[in-house]
């Protein structure tokens, strides 16, 4: 079974939140973050995205980006923005969208787990963006930003979250993207020994969601202090780095889309008709079309809607990953027809979040800087655990979870 247990966390003063919560490091470039401060000293951006406060253009991944998370954190500790709780505490963390709430616990998920096995991963990593949040790690001294992580509802659980969110939260915001955020902490110390009870003897996995690259390199510094220290017990703090955990049935998965440059050299007519060998294809005209079932896609071609229809034979069904949409668009489609051989490295495909909806895809062809897109069905919190339970790998750019987690709301010490 698992690891989750409280923590001492650090969190900003009540009436100073809203100015210090801020959008994760990875969904902002740089140029964005440092238009995004503005007048805000205090945003959590100073520390997730140092170069912010850099000449520009500056390595990102130079040690002085790093000095400057370290700084930047401490002078927030300095100037009274953030305390420390006194005693170990979960939190619970809930996002509003559209009208949906889900509610996260925040704790410390275990460095052993994520070596054995026990917290799942569906991606792979790469090593430079791995270093690189290991870097931000070992030079802070904290987990500064949460990992999203998921598990399989526990009713026991949710009576705890039920009860607790009966009171008023510690912070309560809004967002300027619309989106509602809600955190509480958890003071009562039988409800602290059950939730950690309850994860170590009825939650066997904890599964990755979102952020892979900011868990392996939590884990695998924590596991570096282990082998560095010759007193070590497995009590010290960092053995364990912050996550906040979702039930599965409250999360849901948007659609990740594809645009492409070019056509390989086929014209628009002769494209089309290489596609009707392994799709059942209707055009739409001018009205968006967005799929509707696993096996259908939408794609925008030549200022068209169509839909396409996967035909029987181009996927497997009794194969995780040969049974995902993704995985019949690039064997039938991005491969034979297109010619990108590899998703992370072609630099004529690109990623659209469905976040931005179906009107970006068309824009994005319409300027003629792509040629065709692709909108795919979103896959299922199913069929992402049962890729991870078989210990297989998605294929890249697959699952896309909205609302983002805001960085700021506490953060973990590795001392």
């Amino acid at each position: 079974m698992s690891i989750f247990r409280p923590f001492k966390g650090f969190r900003p003063q009540k009436d100073k939140v809203d100015k210090v919560a801020s959008r994760p490091y990875d969904v902002l470039n740089s140029a964005e973050a440092r238009e995004e401060v503005k007048g805000n000293p205090h945003s959590f951006l100073h520390v997730v995205k140092p170069e912010i406060d850099l000449p520009e253009g500056i390595n990102l991944y130079s040690q002085e980006v790093y000095d400057k998370a370290k700084e930047n954190l401490q002078k927030l500790i300095d100037e009274g923005m953030f305390f420390q709780d006194d005693k170990p505490y979960y939190y619970i963390y809930a996002q509003t969208m559209n009208g949906k709430t889900q509610y996260g616990l925040v704790g410390c998920s275990g460095v052993e787990d994520y070596m054995n096995g026990i917290i799942k991963k569906h991606e792979l990593t790469r090593p430079d963006k791995e270093e690189d949040r290991m870097n931000h790690v070992r030079n802070t001294n904290v987990n500064a930003e949460p990992v999203f992580f998921t598990y399989r509802d526990n009713d026991k659980i949710d009576a705890i979250v039920n009860e607790v969110i009966k009171d008023l939260p510690e912070y309560d915001f809004t967002t300027d993207d619309g989106f509602g955020h809600h955190f509480w902490i958890v003071k009562n110390q039988d409800d602290i020994e059950q939730i950690q009870n309850i994860f170590a003897e009825e939650i066997e996995y904890q599964y990755v969601a979102d952020g892979h690259h900011r868990t392996a390199a939590a884990a695998l510094v924590g596991n570096e202090r282990r082998k560095n220290n010759p007193n070590h017990t497995g009590d010290e703090e960092y053995n364990f780095f912050m996550s906040v955990l979702f039930p599965a049935s409250q999360l849901t998965i948007i659609d990740y889309n594809r645009v492409v440059k070019d056509l390989n050299g086929l014209s628009e007519e002769e494209f089309i008709e290489k596609l009707k060998n392994s799709f059942d294809i209707e055009e739409k005209g001018t009205e968006e079309y967005k799929p509707c079932c696993l096996h259908n896609f939408s794609m925008y071609l030549g200022g068209k809607w169509y839909a396409l229809t996967a035909k029987e034979g181009t996927y497997k069904e009794d194969d995780p990953i040969g049974v995902l949409d993704v995985t019949i668009l690039t064997n039938e489609v991005l491969d034979p027809l297109l010619d990108i051989k590899d998703l992370r490295r072609s630099k004529r495909i690109d990623f659209v979040g469905g976040i931005r909806g179906l009107g970006e895809l068309k824009r994005r062809v319409d300027s003629g800087e792509m040629k065709v897109a692709f909108a795919l069905f979103p896959v299922t919190m199913d069929q992402l655990m049962d890729i991870a339970d078989n210990d297989l790998i998605m294929p890249p750019k697959v699952t896309w979870f909205e609302p983002k987690l805001r960085s700021g709301l506490v953060f973990h010490s590795l001392d």
